[in-house]
C-alpha cells in the first residue's frame, strides 16, 4: 500500500471516529466542563505536551476542580486539589478503580500484571503482590538488613570518588534496584554488571520517552502513529529486550523450583502455577508473570531512586538543612548503622525526607484511572470507561494544606514543638484501591539510604557549578543530570 493511500485511509477513519464520538458525547448530560475541542485533535493544541500538569493547573482555575479535556477523540476527566482527589479515590473508590487502555503499554501488556490490569485479574494480581511483598520484604527485618547492607555498598562506592565530583544516577539507581531484585530474584548485582546496566537503561529510557510529545501523540492516535518513526518505537524495542530477559529468568527458575523452598516472588508465582486450581491457569500464567515483574521492577527502581537524587540535590542547595539533619543523626544514631526504629526519634530528618518527596513531586499526574461504571461525582455525570487524571501534584502543592507549596520547606511536616506532624494532603503514593503496593518498602528505603549517606558524607556542588532545580522532560518529575561531591565526614 502506497503512503498516500495509508494517509487517506487514516484520515477517513479518524473523521468517521470523530463524527461517531461527537454524537456520543452530545448524549452525555452534565459531563464536566472544559475547553471546546477542535475536530480530530481535541485540545492537544492547548496543552503543554512536555509538562501537561502545568496546563491542567491553569485550566482548573477557570473550570473548577473537576473538568474535562480531550486528547484526540478521547474525553478525559481531570481531578484537581487534595479534597477532590480524596473524595473520588476514597469515597468513590470502586467507581474510580479501573485503568484505561493506554496504547503504548497495551501493545505488549494486554492488560496483564498489576499496574494496568482491571477486574478479577487485577484483584488476583494485587492480592498476590501484597501478600508476597509482605512475605519477602515489607515490614520484615530481613529486607531492612538488605537495605542496610546495600546502603553500605553505596557508601563505599561514594567514598571511592575521594570527594571528587561524579554523577550519581547509575549507582543510586542500581542500589535501589537491588532491593526489588532481592525480592523478585533473591539476587544482588554489582553496580557495573552489564545485566543491571542494560535493565536500568531500558527502563530509564522508557520512562524518559514516555513524557515526550511523540509518545503522548501515539497514545491519542496509535493507528496513525504506528506508521511513523518516533520515540514510541524505541520504547517497543526496549520492552522486547526487557521481557526477553525476564522470560529467560523464569525458565531458569522453573527448572530449579522447589515448591517447599520458595526463595523469592518469582518462585512463589511459579508455585501458584502448579497448584492445579482454576486460578492457576486463569491468572498465574507466564504473560501475567512477565507483566507483574516488569511492573514491580520499574516501580521499585524509578520513583525511590529519583526521590533520593532529589534529596542529594536539595541538600547541596540548602546546606543549613543538611547540617541540621546530620546533627540529628549524630545525636540519635551516632556512628551505628541507621535502623528503621530510629525514625521515631528523628522528627527533623523525617520531615526533610517527606518534604523531599513532596517537593520532588515525582508522579505529577499519577497513573491514569478510569471509571468502572457510570458515576455522578460532585454533580457531574461521568460514564463508564472514562479516563481520569487524579492530579497528584495539585494535592502536594495545595495551598490549603501547605504554607509554602512551591518552596522546599521541611516545616510543612513539623509542629510548633519541632515534632513530626502528618499532613493528609501528602499523597505521593496516591490513595484508594490503586495506591502504590510498595509504599511501606519505599518509605523504609528512603529513610535508611538517606540517613546512612548523610551520616557519612556532606554533599556539595562542584566548584563553580550552579545548582538547577528545574525537572527534566520525562514522564516522571526527575532532576536534570547533575554532578556532586560527596565529602567524607571525619
Amino acid at each position: 500500500m502506497d503512503p498516500f493511500t495509508i494517509i487517506l485511509s487514516a484520515a477517513v477513519i479518524l473523521f468517521l471516529a470523530y463524527v461517531f464520538n461527537n454524537r456520543k458525547q452530545h448524549n452525555y448530560k452534565n459531563f464536566p466542563p472544559g475547553p471546546k475541542p477542535l475536530p480530530i485533535i481535541g485540545n492537544i493544541h492547548m496543552i503543554n505536551m512536555s509538562k501537561p500538569h502545568k496546563t491542567y493547573i491553569e485550566m482548573s482555575k477557570k473550570y473548577g476542580t473537576v473538568f474535562s479535556i480531550q486528547f484526540g477523540m478521547t474525553k478525559i476527566v481531570v481531578l484537581c486539589g487534595y479534597d477532590t482527589i480524596k473524595d473520588a479515590l476514597i469515597n468513590y473508590a470502586e467507581e474510580f478503580s479501573d485503568r484505561p487502555r493506554i496504547p503504548v503499554f497495551d501493545k505488549f501488556r494486554k492488560s496483564n500484571g498489576v499496574v494496568f490490569s482491571n477486574g478479577e485479574n487485577w484483584k488476583a494480581m494485587r492480592r498476590f503482590t501484597l501478600s508476597t511483598l509482605r512475605d519477602y520484604g515489607m515490614g520484615k527485618k530481613t529486607i531492612e538488613n538488605k537495605i542496610i547492607e546495600e546502603a553500605e555498598h553505596l557508601t563505599q562506592t561514594f567514598k571511592s570518588y575521594g570527594g571528587k565530583s561524579f554523577n550519581n544516577l547509575t549507582i543510586v539507581t542500581a542500589a535501589v534496584a537491588n532491593i526489588i531484585v532481592s525480592i523478585l530474584l533473591n539476587h544482588r548485582f554489582e553496580y557495573d554488571e552489564p545485566i543491571i546496566l542494560q535493565l536500568m537503561s531500558s527502563i530509564n529510557e522508557n520512562i524518559r520517552f514516555m513524557g515526550r510529545p511523540m509518545v503522548r501523540l501515539y497514545n491519542s492516535f496509535p493507528t496513525v502513529m504506528d506508521w511513523l518513526p518516533g520515540d514510541h518505537r524505541k520504547i517497543f524495542e526496549n520492552t522486547v529486550k526487557f521481557e526477553n530477559f525476564l522470560r529467560a529468568t523464569f525458565t531458569k527458575q522453573k527448572k530449579e523450583l522447589d515448591v517447599n523452598d520458595q526463595r523469592n516472588l518469582i518462585d512463589a508465582f511459579l508455585a501458584k502455577q502448579q497448584e492445579g486450581k482454576p486460578e492457576s491457569s486463569l491468572y498465574f500464567h507466564n504473560d501475567n508473570l512477565t507483566a507483574l515483574v516488569g511492573d514491580l521492577f520499574a516501580a521499585g527502581m524509578e520513583t525511590t531512586s529519583t526521590t533520593l537524587r532529589w534529596g542529594f540535590l536539595l541538600m547541596m542547595k540548602y546546606p543549613d538543612i543538611q547540617k541540621k539533619v546530620q546533627n540529628e543523626i549524630e545525636r540519635v544514631i551516632g556512628s551505628a548503622s541507621p535502623k528503621i526504629e530510629h525514625r521515631k526519634q528523628m522528627p527533623y530528618t523525617d520531615a526533610v525526607i517527606h518534604e523531599i518527596h513532596r517537593y520532588g513531586d515525582i508522579a505529577t499526574g499519577n497513573l491514569l484511572h478510569a471509571t468502572s461504571q457510570d458515576v455522578t461525582f460532585r454533580g457531574y455525570f461521568i460514564p463508564k470507561g472514562t479516563p481520569v487524571i487524579a492530579l497528584i501534584t495539585s494535592a502536594l502543592k495545595d495551598e490549603a494544606y501547605f504554607e509554602k507549596p512551591h518552596e522546599f520547606y521541611p516545616e510543612h511536616f513539623l509542629d510548633s514543638q519541632g515534632q513530626f506532624k502528618k499532613n493528609e494532603a501528602f499523597i505521593p503514593f496516591s490513595l484508594g484501591k490503586r495506591s502504590c503496593a510498595g509504599e511501606n518498602l519505599a518509605k523504609m528505603e528512603l529513610f535508611l539510604f538517606f540517613t546512612a549517606l548523610l551520616q557519612n558524607f556532606t554533599f556539595k556542588a562542584p566548584p563553580g557549578e550552579k545548582l538547577d532545580l528545574t525537572p527534566t522532560q520525562s514522564s516522571t518529575n526527575a532532576p536534570k543530570p547533575y554532578e556532586m561531591c560527596a565529602i567524607p565526614r571525619s
